[in-house]
């Protein structure tokens, strides 16, 4: 499923009180539509929204009273749920499976996306010892290189004893 980014939206409650009213910050996971506005959202009907929680298929939060309070990602999942079920044919015990294998998805994909940034950091940090290490270097010492056998001759003679 597409869009699974957080768009974030931001406003400040009571208009011209604006200035003094903290801003609120939305994202796709804020829940804020009651069942009958998301039933209107998602083209279908209040029962099969309940019916889809009962199964598991689109959890929505609740508030203290217990009133399901959906969110911008859970009307996207129940049209997609509609979509499968309607378009291509699956079940809803296969949707589900569909769901919980997109979720486990992005969740690995998530933490690749982690281990890839702290595998960069370990690097970058090893760089910079081993900068720091070659900076150490004495600068006064030559640097020792192997020296190839050649096929001259050298002979030694001992200096005579007086």
């Amino acid at each position: 499923m597409e869009g699974r980014d957080t768009r974030r939206r931001t406003f400040a409650a009571g208009g011209a009180r604006a200035s003094r009213a903290a801003a609120y910050e939305l994202t796709d996971e804020t829940p804020v539509y009651v069942i009958s506005v998301a039933a209107q959202l998602s083209g279908l009907h209040p029962q099969t929204l309940r019916q889809y929680d009962r199964l598991g298929l689109v959890s929505p939060d609740r508030t203290p009273g217990r009133g399901r309070r959906y969110s911008a990602r859970d009307i996207e999942l129940l049209r997609e749920v509609q979509r499968l079920s309607q378009d291509e044919g699956i079940n809803l015990a296969g949707i589900k499976r569909i769901i919980e294998l997109e979720e486990q998805v992005a969740a690995l994909q998530a933490r690749v996306a982690e281990l890839s940034a702290a595998v960069e950091g370990a690097a970058a940090a090893m760089q910079q010892r081993e900068a720091q290490v070659h900076a150490s270097y004495r600068r006064d010492l030559v640097r020792y290189e192997d020296v190839r056998q050649s096929s001259a001759l050298v002979v030694w003679r001992p200096k005579p004893r007086e």
